[in-house]
């Protein structure tokens, strides 16, 4: 059957039939053991506080909540607790720190420029006021950042800021951030961190026989199922409350800088499950990265933190571009440097420009770059001396679960944070190290919450099991790969940095036609993580898809050639 049989609306369409295909998994019956439900290696747990995603935002939120006396915490994520998003972010963190030239109400405008003027004010102005707490705390944490000699933060300036408000740790902050928290969360008792857990769908009044329709005022969430890497089966998670902070979903297209993992999971999960998702047509390109063919998956970012430190976009003749496009020049905001990159390569027919540094003094840069320095030489070229070849790539989604300024999605107790959650504050366009601010805000807003309210909340223990029995062991991994790569290549060609109405609408068919093929074989085989990530993939590449298609105009990330606005003017 299509989605697009009898011309309902094509969300209607892929809910209904995920919904039913999911359903008839799922049996009525099971045994109760005390706190542990068994049946067959298939294992109930129960936890009061479930977190599905170890980053940032969900470590934070782990440490928020393990001390408030509230109840159990188990962290689960799908790889180790070391392999996420936040690792990867190489500039840094943004907050109002030298208020002898800055304040929040240039960090409040420089937002809603880059955002286009569509951000949420009300969840711009909560993640700047409070993110100044908010870098206190990471560093009560034990996260460090680079200080000067008088015990100042040493800030750095970034594209669509106009001031230095940036602090970092050398070129590697996410990894800073994320060590510090992953030492936090592994000294404290309270938590229980399950890694090489997979979470499949979460749970709802669904799974219960209840008909829950995208109009169902009373969603709420109780848990979920989760891939058990040991038995290989599906086991049932009961909680009180349930965080996603699942990441971005930068592998859905064919070039990213995203960990192999950001696969877009907990959108698409929240999304079958009928939670509201929003803004999905902003997916950010980050104008920088490692042009290398052999390694474009993840691809090596080359931060934005360069430019900022002087750093000049040039064609490979060394021609400067940036002035026939913006007045800030290689520091103006990404989505105008990454459509000037990407009109530039099609103009010449290049694989990338370069970003040069040459001019700079050969040890500060070594000094403030040693990684991209270091990986830089591996292939080759010393900065100090030569252009760095770079081309933009799908780099983080602006868009995601909706969710209010405590973090609270539409499926009650249900909260999303970081980069799968859309609260308002990107708009259409994020600010460059917005994002790590956000995730700790928005986490320690979410904890506070869901303790004030923990209390009203039971375990529903009328939850059945996942039943996976009469399919077999999946043998066609040879399509599963394929499908991957199928989408990734119809993503970046079709809904990349620059759309029309002809090629989101391809878009749309070829992903109806893989949808189809996954669906029956996820109906015939054992669940694993593989065709799980697929079917999300394909999930989330047709929200990106039918959402871009729904806004008819130019704006912020989404650029269209069918409804142009001012793509390369000094307008905005």
């Amino acid at each position: 059957m299509s989605l697009y049989a009898n011309r309902q609306p094509i969300d209607i369409q892929i809910s209904m039939i995920l919904s039913n295909i999911f359903y008839n998994t799922i049996i009525f019956t099971y045994f109760c053991i005390g706190e542990r439900m068994v049946n067959r290696n298939i294992m109930v747990e129960k936890f009061d506080f479930l977190i599905i995603g170890g980053g940032v935002a969900g470590m934070t939120y782990a440490l928020k909540v393990a001390n408030s006396g509230k109840g159990k915490v188990a962290l689960v994520c799908k790889t180790t607790l070391d392999e996420a998003n936040t690792a990867k972010a190489q500039g840094g963190i943004a907050s109002v720190t030298n208020l002898k030239v800055d304040n929040f109400e240039k960090h409040i405008e420089d937002t809603m420029v880059a955002g286009d003027y569509i951000s949420d004010r009300k969840a711009v102005e909560h993640v700047v006021y409070n993110a100044p707490q908010a870098i206190n705390d990471l560093v009560k944490w034990g996260v460090n950042f680079d200080r000067k000699t008088d015990g100042s933060y040493d800030l750095h300036r970034e594209g669509g800021h106009s001031e230095f408000r940036i602090l970092h740790h050398a070129d590697d902050t996410g990894f800073e951030i994320q060590r510090g928290l992953m030492a936090a969360v592994r000294n404290n008792p309270n938590i229980t961190v399950l890694e090489n857990h997979y979470a499949v769908e979460i749970i709802t009044q669904h799974h219960l026989g209840i008909e829950v329709t995208r109009k169902t005022p009373d969603i709420e969430c109780y848990g979920a199922y989760i891939l058990n890497p040991e038995t290989h089966k599906i086991d049932t998670f009961l909680s009180k409350v349930t965080l996603m902070a699942t990441g971005g979903v930068g592998s859905v297209y064919a070039t990213t800088s995203n960990p192999n993992i950001a696969t877009g999971d907990g959108i698409a999960m929240v999304y079958r499950a009928k939670g509201t998702v929003k803004d999905m047509e902003f997916v950010q390109f980050h104008p920088t990265v490692l042009y290398n063919p052999e390694e474009s998956h993840p691809a090596f970012l080359i931060t934005e933190a360069m430019r900022g430190y002087g750093g000049i976009l040039r064609l490979p003749n060394g021609e400067e571009f940036m002035q026939k496009y913006d007045k800030r020049l290689s520091l103006a905001p990404r989505d105008i440097v990454a459509r000037a990159i990407d009109h530039e390569m099609k103009k010449y027919g290049l694989n990338h420009v370069c970003l040069d540094v040459t001019h700079k003094d050969a040890e500060e840069t070594k000094a403030h770059f040693p990684h991209i320095y270091a990986k830089c030489l591996s292939i080759g070229i010393d900065i100090t001396k030569q252009y760095i070849p770079v081309c933009p790539s799908a780099h983080y989604m602006c868009g995601g679960i909706s969710v209010d300024l405590h973090g609270e999605s539409s499926i009650h107790r249900l909260y999303a944070v970081g980069e799968c959650s859309r609260t308002g504050l990107h708009g259409g366009n994020r600010l460059a190290s917005n994002s790590l601010i956000e995730a700790v805000v928005y986490a320690k807003s979410a904890a506070e919450h869901s303790i004030s309210v923990i209390d009203q909340y039971d375990f529903n223990t009328d939850i059945p099991k996942w039943n996976d029995e009469g399919t077999m062991t999946n043998e066609e991994k040879v399509l599963i790969a394929q499908d991957e790569r199928e989408v990734g290549q119809i993503m970046s060609n079709y809904v990349g940095i620059v759309r029309s109405n002809l090629r989101l609408v391809r878009a749309w068919k070829r992903l109806d036609l893989l949808y189809e093929e996954t669906e029956e074989l996820f109906k015939r085989v054992k669940p694993t993580r593989d065709i799980c990530e697929l079917r999300n993939m394909i999930n989330v590449g047709y929200l990106i898809t039918r959402q871009a298609i729904e806004r008819k105009e130019s704006r912020g990330l989404h650029y269209t050639i069918d409804y142009p606005k001012h793509a390369y003017d000094n307008k905005k």
